[in-house]
């Protein structure tokens, strides 16, 4: 008998009714013979209701309280839908991260996943019970308290579940049917794509797709775990296929560009006439390093007199006031003339394995963009993805046109 993992999102899990609709899209995996283990979120807007409620209680709350406090949403859903099943006349019962267990370290609101014993879910699948298992949380074993894994981290506990059970795959259920070449509000002629590479979708997580979490496509790619991105929305006796996450290896023939993401959390910094001598870059990056803010994209361009430069860089738009106070802080130690910023900045980025094997790939957008009027402030490439920085202004505009450069848009 085969194991598998359902995931379902906050979204999916609103209200009793949608919980019993999740219990019915369960129950059509166990009829067809699979061992099934569940993993919940919180109840849509739940965690933001108890987050607001811990600031309210002390704006410098204790992190491992807030922890013990956030947690408890996934409890709740968790329980309700071990009833609904119950009541469907299926065997289920309910598991808080600490009784699985879930081990993480103690970095308490962020914590990262140790270990996750499976053995106490796979021998409950003797008696054909259902696992439903509150996401989201674990415990650091030391010190004996709960610990969360961040927003978004009912993904990477259902990830790590499967590994542990060695589940022949992972699905994760959400508000959308799968995963598409970009974001359908965007451009309507998006299409769903049928299979994505491990690395591919680790790519668009990390670039601005909000299908999955970033760390538990990681997660999946270290451990192999097959990934299906499916909606929690369909008709559950009639489900879409949605998105295999999968090797590139079981991906028989592979676009070059598999699809276009864009993230508008992004704030631009440029420094002017900085001395260019041995030192400086390390001057301007490891303060922000030790403050945990990401760097991202970084250019720099030498004078023509070769005494001085200029050195450009995004942060996340949440840390662009950071940033730049602790850069005008040292101002005298990194000795620089001028600092300038820019929050309407966007960045837009292809992705696809198929840049391994083609070249010019990146040319070709820049091409098609300057046709269309779209400055690029800044440029980053890898092996299999480009981005440009943009003026947000021509968001729509970029994307649409990377989408239908690389043939992607759906055929009418």
């Amino acid at each position: 008998m085969s194991r598998l993992v359902m995931k379902f999102g906050g979204t999916s899990v609103a209200n009793i009714e949608r919980i019993r609709n999740v219990a019915r899209h369960v129950k059509r995996e166990v009829d067809a013979g699979h061992d099934v283990a569940v993993v919940v979120s919180a109840m849509s807007g739940k965690t933001d209701e108890l987050v607001a409620w811990a600031s309210q209680a002390a704006p410098l709350y204790d992190a491992s309280e807030y922890d013990a406090i956030a947690a408890s949403g996934e409890l709740v859903t968790a329980g309700l839908l071990a009833i609904v099943l119950k009541d469907m006349g299926l065997r289920a019962r309910s598991w808080q991260g600490w009784q699985i267990p879930l081990l993480t370290d103690d970095a308490h609101g962020a914590a990262r996943i140790a270990s996750v014993d499976g053995s106490k879910i796979v021998a409950r699948f003797a008696d054909n019970e259902i696992a439903v298992v509150a996401g989201f949380q674990g415990l650091h074993a030391a010190s004996g308290r709960v610990t969360t894994l961040g927003r978004g981290g009912s993904d990477t506990s259902a990830v790590a579940l499967a590994a542990a059970i060695g589940a022949d795959r992972c699905d994760i259920y959400t508000d959308v049917d799968g995963v598409y070449t970009t974001d359908p509000r965007v451009v309507p002629r998006a299409r769903r794509l049928e299979r994505v590479a491990f690395e591919e979708m680790l790519e668009m997580a990390s670039l601005g797709a909000k299908v999955l979490q970033v760390r538990s496509v990681e997660v999946a790619m270290v451990h192999k775990v097959k990934l299906t991105v499916r909606s929690s929305f369909d008709d559950p006796a009639d489900p879409k296929l949605g998105t295999l996450i999968c090797d590139e290896e079981d991906i028989v023939e592979s676009q070059i560009v598999t699809g276009i993401a864009f993230s508008k959390d992004e704030a631009q910094i440029t420094l002017r006439r900085v001395a260019d001598k041995p030192g400086v870059a390390a001057a301007i990056f490891m303060p922000l390093a030790d403050a945990n803010i990401n760097v991202d994209m970084i250019i720099q361009v030498i004078s023509d007199d070769t005494t001085t430069t200029d050195i450009t860089f995004t942060v996340p738009a949440a840390e662009y006031s950071r940033a730049k106070a602790i850069l005008e802080e040292r101002c005298g130690q990194i000795n620089y003339a001028l600092l300038q910023g820019a929050q309407d900045v966007v960045k837009v980025s292809a992705i696809g394995i198929g840049m391994r094997s083609h070249s010019g790939v990146a040319a070709k957008a820049f091409k098609a963009l300057a046709e269309k009027g779209v400055n690029i402030r800044a440029i980053t490439t890898s092996e299999i993805k480009f981005s440009v920085l943009i003026d947000a202004a021509y968001t729509e505009l970029a994307v649409r046109t990377l989408h239908s450069l690389y043939g992607l848009d759906a055929a009418a």
